[in-house]
């Protein structure tokens, strides 16, 4: 346990050295910084937790494998009713699970952007909150599929619009998901493009992710979404100052 104490009374725990220009700061994050910038912080925070990150994303890929398995069976042998009815199963499954990791992985690298010590149990802390963060994940959904039903575009442009709800509720637990998503859409006037391109910058990584067999994705998904809490992190900071 990272908070155990010695027989002596001393804390044997050292939280990790972080860069002095990683640790989040008014002075820093006061400004809208440009996504390279963003970037360039993200790569100083995964210094010596990168690989620690990657396991963390491993461990969700191994949950999701039956989901994974199922969706293959159905693919290969869609005529045989129990392989249908196994992989729907396992779709709602995945889908009721899948807000509280968002919030987990939400809580995770604000942590670590904000110089906290953290584990890979942190990505399941969104089960704390299971009924806040599945009702966000169902609503986000909803609202995107409907605007999606207008035109194309519109539901992706949306999509953008509610992409900071889980981060803000991390940070207002007591907030309800409606809330969350009407306030990530209130922080994102504006910033929706800058999003787009900070995500759109990672293409030649993901590229690279499929030359490697998927593998390098395990480490290009510690950057990428660490990138983007650290958008979070500058938008919310500028807004408050």
């Amino acid at each position: 346990m990272e908070n155990e104490t010695s027989a002596t009374g001393e804390n044997p725990y050292q939280p990790p050295e972080y860069p002095a220009s990683s640790i989040v700061s008014d002075e820093k994050y006061g400004i809208i910084q440009p996504n390279s910038v963003l970037r360039a912080y993200t790569r100083e925070q995964l210094h010596g937790v990168w690989k620690k990150m990657a396991f963390a994303f491993f461990v969700i890929f191994l949950v999701y494998i039956p989901f994974y398995a199922g969706m293959v069976l159905n693919q290969i042998y869609p005529d045989v009713t129990a392989f249908t009815v196994i992989f729907w199963a396992l779709y709602i499954v995945a889908m009721i699970i899948g807000g509280p990791f968002y919030l987990g992985f939400a809580g995770y690298f604000l942590k670590r952007i904000r110089g906290e010590a953290i584990s890979t149990k942190n990505i399941f802390d969104g089960f704390k909150q299971f009924g806040r963060s599945f009702v966000l994940m169902l609503l986000t959904g909803i609202f995107t599929v409907l605007w999606m039903l207008l035109l194309f575009v519109p539901g992706i442009i949306k999509s953008f619009s509610y992409s900071m709800a889980f981060f803000i509720l991390h940070d207002n637990p007591e907030m309800k998901p409606n809330q969350a998503l009407k306030e990530s859409c209130r922080m994102m006037k504006g910033y929706k493009w800058k999003l787009f391109c900070l995500e759109f910058s990672f293409i030649g990584w993901a590229l690279l992710g499929i030359l490697t067999l998927g593998i390098g994705y395990f480490w290009l998904y510690p950057y990428m979404y660490m990138s983007i809490a650290n958008f979070y992190e500058n938008l919310k900071t500028s807004q408050k100052n």
